[in-house]
């Protein structure tokens, strides 16, 4: 097997390797421990994992999904963490080649992933990773200004800038607008916005990398759509009035990276065919 073959199995356990980094960040974070300190331990017995232990899927399968010390189950959102990270990296892998856009794709991917994990089980969304991914977005702009069709860093910087007012921006209206629309509703469950400022700040964030108005607004079509229809099944299955929005700003960040074009001609044909 020549370079060029290893490069997706290189990336795919890359990928495993940055989501069991997740898993740690997201038992811990919501907990405020540290991430890069301390030994990975059994949340049953707090027995520390040996390495041989820790491998990404391999050590879940060989140990059947129980602790070897006490023998209590292990979460089956370790190892759905860690493919789905796998996946996320060897997808950007295909769609853009070996470039710096798929690392950094790749990496928002993993940022997202984590938010929408964290924020399924928690209902928060880090400022930890929302507020040094805006830096980052910034910084990565600027080094790599073609990630936005740009080729002076200035150019990267401002358009960045441009997606994180944007992205911000608009899911902030929303929320105001929301707040009015529906604030009799959002007072009998309790709340007070419709659209909390974990949201604002991960929106700020995405835009800081993606840029593109366009393709922010196709997250922002996406998300209340899936929002939407999952809220819907909720309703109906448990009577849940709340429900995250960080994972379905997440799939519409992922769907508007992967096939935003495809998205928009989808909508244009259907225009034009009304």
């Amino acid at each position: 097997m020549n370079i060029s073959g290893l490069i997706e199995p290189l990336v795919f356990v890359f990928g495993l390797m940055v989501g069991s980094f997740l898993n740690v960040c997201i038992w811990r974070l919501p907990a405020q421990e540290q991430v890069v300190r301390g030994r990975s331990r059994c949340r049953a017995c707090q027995a520390v994992i040996a390495w041989h232990d820790n491998i990404p899927l391999l050590s879940f399968a060989r140990l059947r999904g129980r602790c070897r010390r006490c023998g209590a189950r292990i979460s089956w959102l370790y190892p759905a963490v860690e493919l789905a990270a796998g996946l996320l990296f060897l997808g950007c892998l295909r769609r853009f080649g070996p470039t710096m856009s798929a690392m950094i794709y790749g990496s928002l991917g993993a940022s997202l992933l984590l938010v929408s994990v964290v924020d399924a089980r928690e209902m928060i969304i880090p400022d930890e990773v929302t507020l040094p991914g805006i830096r980052l977005g910034l910084i990565v702009s600027s080094f790599f200004p073609a990630l936005h069709g740009a080729s002076r860093w200035w150019e990267g910087l401002g358009r960045s800038l441009l997606g994180l007012a944007a992205g911000g921006g608009l899911i902030l209206g929303m929320g105001l607008l929301g707040r009015w629309m529906f604030r009799r509703k959002l007072k009998a469950i309790g709340e007070e916005e419709a659209v909390g400022g974990g949201d604002v700040k991960l929106m700020a964030m995405v835009g800081s990398v993606i840029g593109a108005p366009k393709t922010l607004l196709i997250v922002l079509f996406l998300a209340p759509f899936l929002g939407s229809v999952v809220g819907i099944g909720m309703k109906l299955r448990s009577g849940r009035e709340l429900i995250p929005y960080g994972p379905f700003l997440a799939l519409g960040t992922v769907a508007a990276i992967f096939w935003g074009d495809s998205i928009v001609a989808w909508y244009r044909s259907l225009v034009v065919g009304w």
